[in-house]
């Protein structure tokens, strides 16, 4: 809903311009008015204005709109529609090119859309490798940003597997769901390797796909997935073994052990690069300073923690920042209270030079994806941490007037905590 809400507000200022397109930008103004923020009334409203303006200068925009509506929605059918116009305007658009992928590959696509999708799932696949190469964008970790770039190559080859299957391509369905699933192991590769091996009369190693599929640490695998598995599993068994489903149990534990191994050595690797790859609640981080030097935040179980949320451009920061040195005087001789400056500057370079213009002297320390476990929306943002790891206390902005008392307030209360 957030992403709609956001394109309906973009299409409505893509016609805000003044211009001799004045009474079509206050027809769509008064359409997007009376959507009441229903999803299905907002494509309604742009197919409608389109169908009214059939020559709109903004028409690219508007069916860009309708293909992320359509997404957002579910809509496959649109998807289609909408998404093709998109991609023949604008092929690395990588976010549509995923959508109308899945959108043509759903529920019993024909052949000429498997074919499609083909093309496009081999297109999206050379989109999303060429990311290996970039940069993790604002507070992604390196390891993050791979580990996503890694899944979404294992989905385009798993999309390509699909395809091929449906348009009777066999061979290279198996062996394009076999790289996928070495690419990505995840139960959705194991699973599009299985049906196609068994389509093709290979019973044993289908049984050892769905085994996997069955068996392997993954969190969107649903319960119907997972029941499904384990019939194909059962039927497979008893085509081969007149009936029985003997030494069934003996290949899914093998399955298991081999997968969670599989897993947790994929696990391993990017936590030896990232150490916050695991890290679920606050002491679990490792934070990364203006030097280099690495902090872990476990160092401070049963101490007050107040993690002070900045940016060099943020103005308020500013402004904020001398009533913090305050409150820090005030705690000065108090070696519970610990004060940590977070920067969330996606731009890390212009930290050093800003402390220096500003003649800041405490030490700061960069978010490594803190920021994104404790939903930071916005900055300044100050959190109290307890003793004992939880938070007691969240100061979204602040209010100059009020700000050394209320923070005071706020860590005496959690210093008179067990």
């Amino acid at each position: 809903m957030k992403t709609l809400l956001l394109l309906a507000v973009f299409t409505a200022f893509a016609f805000a311009q003044p211009g001799p397109a004045d009474a079509e930008q206050n027809d769509l103004n008064d359409a997007l008015s009376q959507t009441n923020n229903s999803p299905l009334e907002f494509i309604r409203a742009l197919e409608s204005h389109l169908a009214k303006y059939p020559k709109s200068a903004k028409t690219a925009e508007l069916e860009r709109a309708l293909a992320k509506a359509a997404l957002d929605n579910s809509d496959d059918r649109r998807l289609v529609i909408y998404g093709e116009r998109v991609v023949e305007r604008n092929p690395d658009d990588v976010v549509v090119v995923e959508g109308l992928v899945r959108a043509l590959l759903s529920r019993d696509p024909s052949k000429e859309f498997a074919a499609k999708a083909l093309k496009q799932a081999r297109h999206y696949e050379k989109l999303v490798a060429g990311l290996r190469t970039e940069k993790a964008p604002g507070r992604v970790s390196e390891a993050t940003w791979q580990d996503g770039v890694e899944r979404g190559v294992g989905n385009a080859l798993r999309f390509q597997a699909r395809a091929s299957g449906i348009l009777e391509q066999y061979g290279d369905a198996i062996a394009l769901a076999e790289k996928s699933f070495a690419t990505y192991p995840n139960a959705d590769s194991a699973r599009e390797a299985g049906k196609w091996l068994a389509k093709t009369g290979r019973r044993e190693e289908a049984i050892r796909r769905f085994a996997d599929a069955f068996t392997i640490p993954d969190a969107r695998s649903t319960d119907a997935e997972r029941a499904n598995d384990r019939f194909w599993l059962g039927e497979l068994h008893r085509q081969l073994h007149q009936g029985s489903e003997t030494g069934l149990g003996d290949a899914i534990l093998q399955a298991y052990d081999r997968n969670t191994a599989l897993v947790e050595e994929r696990r391993s690797s990017f936590a030896r690069k990232d150490p916050n790859v695991r890290a679920a609640k606050i002491h679990d981080f490792t934070l990364g300073g203006l030097g280099g030097e690495k902090i872990a935040l476990s160092s401070f179980k049963g101490k007050t923690l107040v993690l002070d949320f900045w940016a060099t451009w943020c103005g308020p920061c500013r402004v904020q920042h001398p009533l913090y040195e305050k409150v820090k005087e005030r705690f000065k001789d108090q070696p519970d209270v610990v004060f940590l400056a977070i920067s969330t500057d996606e731009e890390r370079e212009r930290v050093a030079p800003f402390l220096k213009e500003n003649n800041w002297k405490h030490r700061v320390y960069f978010e490594d994806g803190l920021s994104r476990n404790l939903q930071i929306s916005s900055i300044p943002t100050t959190i109290v941490v307890g003793r004992n790891g939880e938070i007691v206390s969240r100061l979204n902005g602040f209010l100059p007037d009020r700000f050394v008392e209320m923070l005071s307030e706020r860590i005496d209360e959690s210093l008179k905590q067990p």
